[in-house]
């Protein structure tokens, strides 16, 4: 998709201490024109300050287009936008829904029992993905439930990335939001937003040591828990982060991946007319750094390097 604006991605790298597994507010009629308006509206502005006005887009599940059977429901209305809705109406007590991207990268989610629609990003673009549904039968035995292919066309590629998804849940009543936009009134720029809840996070958000030796496999992180109990894992850091983010404009994207042998997350967001920035925000276990943006924009790589190391080491995993 070609586009008058230079791309920019701003790569925040955090080390998740966990194992990683694998809707109210503003219309979802928003999300094409808050895509554009944060692909020309989201860098460096010396005329205005920063509008810190919420952007919340809400997945929906309208059932112009289903699939799936009398077990699973899978909406597929809205795939032009980046994402599927879908929910188990079953007697199981959970089910994976696995899905495999145009490039053949397997995602894999847990839907709940509950019957609550779950809203699952499409984050490799255009093509074909396939949809495998298994339902728990004991153990860790799970048989096959349903098995399909849907052809996706995104019209803004920047639009999986703003949403709110199964991964980095919030609505326009989320404290989430309201904080978001609380820390970046008044800034000039993209890259201050980031600054800013950059800052919040890591000054009052605390490490969980409790939490992450008991966490459970397919943990889901709640953002707005995280916020009101002031401390979290890693996993719970990140989704904050991209949250926040989102809920400003912000096309962001939360990767994970390996950085040598070391389990990593990557959160990368777009903003105008700026250079390539890689792993802006890190994690090295203990402590939390920001690297000078000023200096990461400059898109100098022998300049970034000392900071971020050979980014040939980091192999990335999943985008959600």
């Amino acid at each position: 998709m070609k586009r008058s604006w230079k791309k920019l991605w701003i790569s925040c790298l955090l080390i998740l201490l966990l194992f990683v597994t694998g809707c109210s507010g503003q219309t979802s009629a928003r999300s094409q024109e808050a895509g554009e308006k944060t692909a020309s509206d989201s860098g460096e502005s010396t005329a205005e300050a920063w509008d810190s006005t919420p952007q919340v887009l809400v997945p929906e599940a309208p059932g112009t287009s289903l699939m799936g059977n009398s077990s699973i429901e899978i909406d597929v209305s809205n795939i032009s936008q980046g994402y599927l809705m879908a929910r188990y109406v079953g007697n199981g007590a959970k089910v994976k829904f696995f899905i495999e991207t145009p490039d053949q990268v397997r995602y894999t989610y847990d839907l709940p029992a509950s019957q609550s629609y779950a809203a699952l990003p499409l984050t490799a673009g255009n093509g074909t993905y396939t949809l495998d549904v298994r339902e728990h039968v004991e153990g860790d035995l799970y048989s096959n439930l349903y098995m399909d292919t849907i052809d996706v066309s995104i019209d803004n590629e920047f639009s999986p990335f703003l949403y709110p998804n199964q991964y980095t849940w919030f609505t326009q009543d989320s404290q989430t939001v309201s904080k978001a936009s609380d820390l970046t009134r008044g800034v000039k720029n993209g890259l201050e937003a980031v600054g800013a809840v950059y800052d919040f996070v890591i000054t009052n958000i605390s490490y969980d040591e409790e939490k992450a030796r008991t966490v459970e496999s397919g943990y889901l992180p709640d953002v707005d828990e995280t916020l009101e109990s002031g401390k979290g894992i890693c996993f719970d850091y990140a989704a904050l982060m991209t949250a926040m983010l989102r809920s400003q404009g912000i096309p962001t994207k939360l990767e994970i991946g390996y950085s040598g042998e070391v389990y990593h997350a990557w959160i990368s967001t777009w903003l105008k007319e700026k250079g390539l920035v890689e792993n802006i925000i890190e994690f090295d276990g203990k402590n939390w750094s920001l690297i000078d943006p000023t200096l990461a924009a400059g898109n100098k790589p022998s300049s970034v390097k000392k900071y971020i190391g050979d980014g040939s080491n980091y192999t990335l995993m999943y985008s959600r």
